[in-house]
């Protein structure tokens, strides 16, 4: 008998229309558990510093609504928002969250997207990575620096400067690819495709990986892996890069 549907909470930029439609795909392809969503918003249109600090100010408030729900995991689903604000600060966050919903009598566990892209990268063992961003350049600079501070080497990155959310939610497939092929992946352990839970990259992941020969994620492979470590589930999800197979049954010869 399968268990029940895990419910996942995520909170998320008002101007976000990916992470609702890619995570979904991308655990819907599970072979043997099942998922619902649950989704909270906080308004952001711009990605700008301001915008980013009076988006984190309604954090509390879509906490308490997926508490209601029940959720078993809940998902902070924006990355920059926790990158920008200062090094190590996903931990921060996580924790405060998980202090909020304990205090309502809700057991959710508790990641970020930020986090999740630090502990997916750890888990493969990459050190030296390559990154695209579709940020401002200070904010993308930022987004370097944090995960330098989590002792990553940056060894290239691209940010693609699109400034309007509703706009990074567009951004063409080609375009990412085109930046990704621009970079200088000499020795480099891992390819980050898309640092950001809003620039789609999903139908992207297994082609980039086959082209390039590396590891190939992005924030929502990452937020898929860590939400299926985080309910018990094997992390073995076809088509979408090496890191959501990392439980798969090696074929006997």
């Amino acid at each position: 008998m399968n268990p029940s549907p895990a419910r996942i909470g995520l909170v998320v930029p008002s101007s976000n229309i990916t992470v609702e439609t890619e995570m979904p795909r991308l655990l819907g392809r599970h072979p043997d558990r099942s998922f619902s969503f649950h989704a909270s918003r906080m308004r952001m249109h711009t990605v700008s510093p301001e915008q980013l600090r009076a988006m984190n100010a309604q954090r509390e408030r879509c906490v308490l609504e997926l508490g209601d729900a029940g959720v078993d995991v809940l998902l902070y689903a924006c990355l920059v928002a926790i990158m920008a604000t200062g090094p190590g600060e996903h931990r921060s966050v996580e924790l405060s969250v998980a202090e909020q919903l304990a205090a309502g009598g809700a057991r959710a566990k508790v990641l970020s997207s930020a986090g999740a892209l630090v502990t997916a990268l750890e888990s493969i063992g990459a050190r030296r990575i390559a990154l695209v961003t579709p940020y401002m350049r200070p904010l993308a600079e930022q987004v370097v620096r944090y995960l330098e501070e989590e002792n990553f080497e940056v060894a290239d990155w691209r940010a693609l400067e699109v400034a309007d959310n509703a706009d990074v939610g567009c951004i063409r497939g080609e375009r990412v690819m085109d930046a990704a092929r621009s970079l200088d992946l000499d020795g480099v352990d891992a390819l980050v495709l898309s640092a950001c839970v809003q620039m789609p990259s999903l139908d992207l992941i297994q082609a980039a990986e086959d082209e390039f020969g590396l590891p190939v994620l992005s924030a929502a492979t990452a937020g898929a892996y860590n939400i299926l470590r985080a309910v018990g589930a094997r992390v073995d999800i076809p088509d979408a890069g090496s890191l959501l197979r990392a439980d798969a049954t090696v074929p006997s010869h």
